[in-house]
């Protein structure tokens, strides 16, 4: 989002709609996204309390292959934190999180590190992001606090997450699973794929039911299920769709006949 005049439209649109939820990454910086966006609340007058700011780490540039990598180190977490508080202009995060496993850092020091950081107060909670289950047990094993959300990719041209036990692990840890790309990219509205196809058929049944649209209720689906949408989108129409989708609910005969038509292949 380099366009500030677009950014101001977008996110007064989220404003309306009843989002204060901005999350950050890695890329945040380089592309220039807390400037702008805290550029565009500043000149709004936007409380920080009225804010909820996620912001995750862990993915790193620079391998000569040009492939990215994962660091949990203790500085590299350390480092990353205290740049995000000087980008984003705030005293705090409310949740800092881990953004992939690193196969070589040491657990233990990586759940130390990231007491220190809300010990500390730079952030109020901890969270992880694409994370499987057993990576997720054990970077808990060495916490004493818990990890309140988990983001992981979950829509209905990807519903593994449901049958490898990630939601319900999630769940049984009492965190909040929020999933990305709640739409496939775009892939569940247009892909050519016959998976696609044959789901956008199921879609459009109960669509027409609920006088919603496919994307309302591709979202209510996830919705249903017990996990929110995290919305990456910059339309302003799909926004808008997935912001309202909390409002349709979906019958059992609903939601398992979408599901089925979601693993036909």
């Amino acid at each position: 989002m380099a366009d500030p005049k677009r950014a101001e439209e977008i996110i007064n649109l989220c404003l309306e709609l009843g989002i204060n939820t901005f999350d950050y990454g890695d890329t945040s910086a380089s592309l220039k996204t807390e400037q702008i966006v805290n550029s565009v609340l500043q000149e709004k007058g936007f409380d920080r309390k009225d804010k909820v700011i996620f912001a995750k780490c862990g993915i790193r540039q620079g391998l000569p292959s040009g492939r990215p990598y994962f660091d949990n180190s203790r500085s590299y977490l350390l480092d990353s934190v205290d740049k995000f508080l000087e980008d984003l202009r705030t005293d705090y995060l409310d949740i800092f999180l881990l953004n992939g496993f690193d196969y070589s850092a040491n657990p233990e020091e990586t759940a130390l590190t990231l007491q220190h950081i809300v010990h500390t107060k730079k952030a109020k909670h901890i969270g992880i992001a694409n994370f499987t289950v057993d990576q997720h047990k054990l970077l808990a094993k060495y916490l004493s606090i818990p990890i309140v959300t988990s983001h992981i990719e979950l829509n209905l041209l990807d519903t593994s997450p449901i049958r490898d036990g990630r939601i319900d692990f999630i769940k049984e840890q009492y965190a909040k699973p929020l999933v990305w790309a709640p739409l496939a990219g775009g892939e569940i509205l247009e892909g050519g794929s016959e998976q696609a196809i044959g789901l956008r058929k199921a879609l459009k049944i109960v669509a027409k039911k609920h006088d919603a649209n496919l994307e309302q209720v591709a979202v209510a689906w996830l919705i249903n299920l017990g996990v929110l949408p995290i919305i990456g989108s910059l339309n302003l129409e799909r926004i808008r769709n997935v912001a309202t989708a909390t409002d349709l609910v979906l019958s059992k005969e609903d939601w398992y006949e979408i599901y089925y038509a979601s693993l036909t292949k």
